[in-house]
């Protein structure tokens, strides 16, 4: 942000002296953001010159008025039909609450219900009651924000600041912030780069969708990217937010710049997409890191459950408590389909960014909802590259993020492959933090950053290349792996020790099958002591199979004048009570052919996608473990018995993970004298 920006946000912040008492702080921004907007409309009607020319027309007919022709008239996108403007309402202090209210009703239905998202009515009446109105409007009329003291762009820039001082004095949770101008600049660079040549042709239209737009920061970016290239390029800018304060800044904006201002929406894009059926050319979006989607579980299930595939969510569901993968599911089922024009050539297509934090990346084992959407994304070849950022780039969060680029139309170099671009330390320490922004990407690093991702197939592939380590590409088949568990057999000794009398005593499984529903707990707990009773004879014996030890026990308890149950819950019963685990000891087995598996002993391995498991088994698992073997486990949801289950994931730090030596003994040694020296001498001083 400019200075000049800066000192026009911290002049509206100032507002907020006004309002200190009788508001909270995180109640500041419902009376300075809507009044800044209103502002905003009223310099620009002002500026445009057309507003006495609208009240005349207005006032010649006497019923409803022809908004269209109204808005003709005005020569902008919206109009105002009231004798009132800042100047009046701020100018008077006797009749400001009914002058204001009057210059509101006036807009056309277009600023009107951006205006009414706020709820502003509310707060007319309440800074009415606290004696407040006059003074907080007259603050606003003196300031300029017309467009040739404050282009659209730094508005922009304006609004965001105001939106991250309110967040910072409210404490909103860290995913709810806006995207550094620097970090969407360079998505922006990744996401429409590639097409630059394609956007000078003439008679283009592209279509651009944001479903977590915000204030629109991403949308405008954009659309200046494309209208730098080519001026007469038709840029149609779709969005949908579901707070509302950012949804009315976005919608105004939008609104000023002449684009239809409907087609920002507001809501949930989960429970309502309001761009349904639609399908866009390019789609940007930073959506919220680690916002649970709990509100909008039943609609989103039922979509997942109904629709599969032909829906929005039939890769997968991931876990509650992060949404972050059904915004890039919804972006993707609004993916243009590619097609063939006379020439045989493929036309359609669409490209998209997003920025994640790591969680996507790897969150989520074989069969998961998150592992099931990245098989899916990367199974239909969909992923071109994920580029890794500085941690501490975000006003809210230091956390590591990335973006995400994805296409249906990969050119033929990339198709199959995933690169993957470590960015993480392509930064510059900021003169002052923001929060906990720390760090900014510099103009020439954004153009380092976009000359990697061009060339990354020749810095790959050259070894001498200064930033060959940050280049990784791979194939999609790469980040597959087939998930098998591994069993080995359960080995017991057996004895009885005054342990085992005890769990027998108290075994809820021994007490079933010694009495049943209608026994008397006493009369059972009574059966258990005597059956632990009888086999105290033992204690301190040993045996090194079942059968010796069933002897020995059988004898016991006939010895005692017991019965010897014959049930299965007994034998089991009974083999918990007194066998003991022994690397050496007899195997057991179910049904006396297959060998029992020792649920302690279980353990899981991730094979190579294309590598044969059983191969893998006797290569990699039996050389240390001979007796060990594949488990065949029931999949819930299938019914169906399976040896191994496919997974996705993507280690992005492993792959650039570089090992660094522990330092010398010697040295660390030198270094804690060093340190106790100076404590020494601390201490000194201390007790001087």
């Amino acid at each position: 942000m400019s200075d000049t920006n800066q000192q026009l946000a911290d002049f509206i912040w100032s507002v907020a002296d006004l309002l200190r008492g009788d508001y909270k702080r995180s109640e500041y921004a419902k009376v300075i953001l809507p009044l800044t907007v209103l502002r905003r409309l009223d310099c620009v009607l002002e500026e445009k010159g057309t507003r006495q020319a609208v009240r005349d027309r207005a006032e010649s007919y006497a019923g409803e008025r022809p908004h269209a022709l109204l808005r003709a008239v005005a020569e902008l996108p919206f109009y105002n039909v009231s004798k009132q403007d800042f100047k009046t309402v701020g100018g008077d202090d006797k009749n400001v609450y009914t002058n204001l209210k009057d210059f509101i009703r006036g807009f056309s239905p277009e600023a009107t219900e951006i205006i009414d998202r706020y709820d502003f009515h509310i707060q007319i009446e309440r800074l009415n009651d606290a004696g407040l109105l006059y003074q907080v409007v007259k603050k606003f009329s003196d300031i300029d924000l017309s467009p040739r003291r404050v282009s659209n762009h730094d508005m922009g820039y304006v609004f965001e600041e105001l939106i991250r001082k309110f967040a910072d004095a409210s404490n909103e949770t860290a995913g709810e912030h806006f995207t550094p101008r620097e970090v969407v600049k360079l998505m922006v660079e990744l996401l429409l780069g590639p097409d630059d040549e394609a956007f000078l042709r003439p008679g283009q239209v592209i279509d651009i969708l944001d479903p977590a737009c915000g204030t629109g920061g991403m949308l405008a970016a954009a659309e200046e990217h494309i209208k730098q290239l080519n001026p007469d390029t038709r840029v149609n800018l779709y969005g949908q937010e579901i707070n509302a304060e950012s949804y009315a800044i976005c919608r105004s904006d939008m609104l000023l710049k002449g684009h239809a201002a409907e087609n920002i929406r507001f809501g949930n894009s989960f429970t309502r997409d309001w761009h349904e059926g639609a399908t866009f050319t390019y789609m940007l979006a930073n959506p919220p890191f680690g916002v649970e989607w709990k509100k909008s579980e039943k609609a989103v299930k039922e979509e997942h459950e109904k629709d599969g595939y032909a829906g929005r969510f039939g890769a997968g569901l991931p876990r509650i408590n992060d949404g972050s993968f059904l915004f890039l599911q919804h972006m993707l089922h609004k993916m243009k389909p590619l097609s063939k024009n006379e020439k045989g050539e493929l036309t359609g297509g669409s490209r998209i960014a997003i920025v994640f934090n790591g969680s996507p990346l790897f969150t989520g084992g074989a069969g998961s909802g998150e592992s099931e959407i990245r098989r899916w994304i990367l199974e239909q070849d969909w992923l071109e590259a994920i580029v890794g950022l500085p941690d501490q780039l975000f006003y809210n969060t230091g956390i590591s993020t990335y973006f995400w680029i994805l296409s249906n139309r990969k050119p033929k170099q990339r198709k199959g492959k995933v690169i993957l671009l470590d960015a993480r330390s392509e930064w510059v320490k900021r003169r002052k933090s923001l929060g906990e922004k720390r760090k900014e990407i510099s103009e020439e690093q954004i153009r380092r950053i976009c000359a990697m991702y061009r060339d990354a197939e020749q810095i790959a592939a050259d070894e001498n290349h200064p930033d060959h380590a940050k280049i990784k590409i791979l194939r999609n088949e790469a980040y597959g792996y087939q998930r098998i568990t591994v069993d080995r057999p359960l080995r017991l000794r057996f004895e009885v020790t005054e342990d085992t009398l005890a769990q027998l005593a108290e075994s809820a499984a021994l007490g079933k099958v010694l009495g049943d529903k209608t026994t008397d707990p006493d009369e059972l707990a009574k059966r258990q002591r005597e059956f632990a009773e009888a086999l105290k004879p033992l204690i301190g014996q040993g045996w090194q199979t079942k059968a010796e030890a069933w002897d020995a026990l059988h004898e016991a308890v006939n010895a005692a004048g017991l019965l010897w149950p014959s049930s299965a819950a007994f034998q089991k019963a009974l083999r918990d009570a007194v066998g003991v685990r022994d690397p050496k000891g007899e195997v057991q087995y179910v049904k006396g052919k297959q060998p029992e598996h020792d649920p302690e002993l279980r353990d899981a391995e991730n094979v190579p996608l294309g590598q044969d498991i059983d191969d893998y088994l006797e290569a990699d698992v039996k050389p240390y473990v001979e007796d060990a073997w594949i488990a065949e486990i029931k999949n819930p949801k299938t019914k169906t018995t399976e040896r191994r289950k496919l997974g996705y994931e993507i280690p992005f730090t492993r792959h650039f993970y570089v090992y660094e030596p522990p330092r010398p003994i010697a040295k660390i040694d030198a270094e804690l004298k060093s340190l106790e020296v100076e404590i020494q001498a601390l201490l000194g001083e201390v007790t001087k």
